[in-house]
């Protein structure tokens, strides 16, 4: 399940632009817990202890106790907004976790025992489909990673959500198929000779018919 990290933050008594770039200046970071019934509250955070989370991949899957006021509020990043031309961080929005509810996270996928994969072993490639996956969970249950064994898969298989374990209470957001996560393909290389053969196949049957034709033709006169 996913630890809890503490954040410190400090109440900030503005918003707007001007506020936000000022407090961007003093290495800060402007940011809004928002949610679970109660009024948004502005905060700002030190931007490198936020980026060294930001860093981890895991940010907005992690939940953290953020130290505001002589207080602790329970929440999980819900938005991370970026400079986009010198992509520093520029704001966050932190969710509140009421107690007992529930919540759609997308929790990464660690995939594990390549070397026990046969088809990897051949030279087949690892394809991907889905590096996340969007679970339903209640707060307090939400898992840091899924773990998604690679064992025994040969060229051509496939690793679906049905066949990677989830804690109990946790759910798929998709719930009317069981989605592929990932497949081992075939190299290019073989895939390469594979497409090579099959030309030369159809190349031998095309020469084979013709001289059938051929030798019919020559029959008949």
């Amino acid at each position: 399940m996913a630890q809890t990290t503490e954040l410190t933050a400090v109440v900030r008594e503005r918003g707007g632009k001007g506020a936000a770039r000022a407090l961007r200046r003093q290495g800060l970071i402007p940011a809004v817990i928002y949610g679970d019934k109660k009024e948004p509250e502005l905060i700002t955070l030190n931007y490198r202890e936020v980026l060294k989370e930001v860093e981890t991949g895991r940010f907005l899957s992690h939940i953290y106790n953020v130290k505001v006021g002589g207080k602790a509020v329970r929440v999980i990043p819900r938005d991370v907004q970026f400079e986009p031309v010198r992509d520093f961080i520029v704001h966050i929005d932190f969710l509140r976790l009421a107690k007992g509810a529930t919540i759609a996270v997308a929790v990464p996928v660690n995939f594990v025992n390549e070397e026990e994969s046969p088809g990897l072993k051949r030279g087949g490639v690892l394809n991907i489909v889905r590096h996340e996956v969007e679970l339903e969970c209640p707060n307090d249950a939400i898992p840091e990673e899924l773990v998604a064994d690679l064992t025994g898969l040969d060229i051509g298989d496939s690793i679906h959500i049905s066949a990677i374990p989830l804690p109990e209470g946790v759910t798929p957001t998709i719930t009317d198929r069981d989605f592929t996560v990932a497949t081992v393909a075939a190299p290019a290389v073989l895939t390469e000779a594979e497409e090579a053969g099959e030309e030369v196949e159809e190349a031998e049957a095309e020469e084979a018919e013709a001289e059938e034709d051929g030798g019919e033709a020559a029959e008949e006169e």
